[in-house]
């Protein structure tokens, strides 16, 4: 297994543990949940079930399919029911059964896509779970019970089950966030598959797929990067020629909102704020907007920053997600062309594209910067800025996508630049870093000394201007 080192020490590091325990699971789609716990678990557990895809089910059908699922499962766990289930109570109710008749020293539980089995929470399966956990489970003498429950909607877990205000608050004996995969981890990941693609293809391909390991799986060895990508995407028959909409309708059950939100973020490369986000979408700014970017964020899609030096209301969201972003931009509005990647490559829609998607892998590799810094131990709040411009107080208008806040008294003021050859710092380039960092300087009044810190692909060409730079990292050191 590449990566996940830490989180399948953590669940085997269970089989160990005195007392029962509950275990939630959760990140984005196709992130390597499942295959983490079972390969974790060597494929052995007393009881697993998956729920069912609503988006699959007809919505009269919805409830009764799910207990028709779990008694497959309790079956194939050998519990054979004498009649359909009919309730959540029920359904667990069997599942103490298959537990008492089980000889196994630990009872390893698993429930994935636990979300599925009732996504708005209305037909009793979260107070059916806390009755069997809180009612049975912890009351047993015998404390041998792991329970994993697992879901895709990582809002839904966050809201149901971490953050759970009922009978299930602080009742987690333990919870892993799977993270997508770095870049040093799909570097790795390439290398088991014995795929050769030398580190800026990587950096090109995570530009496309983001650290999603399932997309990393569809890459085939002796093809280029461009050839891949056509399979993966253009080609008639591709693969993720569906992702898009799966995604999102597997995560939100009326995602039409989430969407629209998705796609206002894409309409431009920098953040925006929730009146903005209102005027694009024409979605009333009420608790129903905040819940349903709330639900992006958690889900990994977007980000929410406070600019620097501003207060809540000045709140600014942001798409972090690559593969979002690259669907957009390509894939909505494709023609089928098995070759349409390897013609467009060098266009000049790429180009900008290619700016817009390292500033976005950046993003996501912050901890790898702060550790090309010098830095990993200093206490630093990550941020962006913005203003507009004012005349009476020196201030042009600038905006900063990267601000590293550090506690020692220095703000890495950081701009990054996507090349495909070394970065060449110029005039133009110089004025503007001045200009921002005077314009920060300025309409924050900080004390913190600025540093300007230039991330780009292979480091810089030295010409008259470069010594103004106080960091250079490349995308070699994206990678550690």
């Amino acid at each position: 297994m590449v990566g996940r080192i830490e989180e399948k020490k953590q669940l085997q590091s269970l089989l160990k543990e005195e007392e029962s325990q509950f275990i939630a699971v959760f990140g984005r789609r196709r992130i390597g949940k499942t295959y983490l716990i079972r390969e974790s678990f060597d494929y052995k557990f007393t009881f697993q079930h998956t729920g069912l895809s609503n988006n699959s089910l007809k919505k009269r059908a919805r409830k009764q399919a799910q207990f028709d699922k779990f008694a497959e499962s309790l079956k194939e766990s050998g519990y054979v029911l004498d009649k359909p289930l009919s309730s959540w109570n029920e359904a667990f109710s069997c599942l103490k059964e298959v537990i008492k008749r089980s000889k196994e020293p630990k009872k390893v539980i698993f429930i994935d896509e636990l979300s599925w089995m009732d996504p708005k929470n209305n037909n009793g399966l979260i107070s059916a779970l806390e009755s069997f956990w809180n009612g049975w489970v912890t009351s047993r003498k015998e404390k041998d019970i792991i329970l994993i429950v697992c879901a895709s909607a990582t809002y839904w877990m966050t809201n149901y089950i971490v953050n759970s205000k009922g009978g299930l608050h602080n009742r987690l004996t333990g919870k892993i966030y799977l993270k997508p995969f770095t870049l040093g981890e799909c570097q790795e990941y390439l290398e088991s598959k014995h795929i050769n693609f030398n580190p800026y293809q990587i950096l090109q391909c995570y530009m496309i797929l983001g650290g999603v390991p399932y997309y990393w799986s569809l890459l085939k060895k002796g093809k280029s990067l461009p050839q891949n990508i056509d399979d993966i995407f253009f080609k008639e028959g591709a693969p993720l020629e569906d992702e898009y909409d799966n995604l999102y309708k597997a995560l939100f059950d009326l995602p039409a909102q989430h969407i629209k939100i998705i796609e206002a973020l894409t309409s431009v490369n920098k953040g925006i704020t929730r009146d903005e986000i209102c005027q694009k979408t024409g979605i009333a700014s009420s608790g129903n907007l905040t819940r349903k970017l709330d639900e992006l964020e958690k889900c990994g899609f977007i980000r929410k920053y406070i600019p620097f030096g501003y207060k809540t209301k000045k709140a600014t969201y942001q798409l972090i997600d690559n593969y979002t972003l690259f669907y957009h931009k390509f894939i909505k509005n494709r023609v089928y062309d098995n070759k349409y990647w390897q013609n467009i490559s060098n266009s000049a829609e790429v180009n900008a594209w290619s700016g817009i998607a390292f500033e976005k892998v950046c993003l996501e590799h912050v901890d790898q910067i702060k550790l090309a810094l010098g830095i990993s131990g200093v206490q630093t709040a990550v941020n962006s800025w913005k203003c507009e411009a004012d005349s009476d107080r020196g201030i042009q208008g600038s905006q900063i996508d990267l601000l590293l806040v550090r506690k020692d008294q220095v703000i890495n003021v950081c701009e990054m630049k996507y090349s495909e050859t070394e970065f060449t710092p110029d005039q133009a380039f110089d004025k503007a870093m001045r200009r921002r960092m005077s314009d920060l300087q300025n309409a924050t009044g900080t004390k913190h000394a600025l540093h300007s810190t230039l991330i780009t692909t292979y480091g810089i060409e030295e010409t008259s201007y470069a010594g103004n730079i106080q960091s250079v990292i490349t995308a070699e050191d994206l990678f550690r």
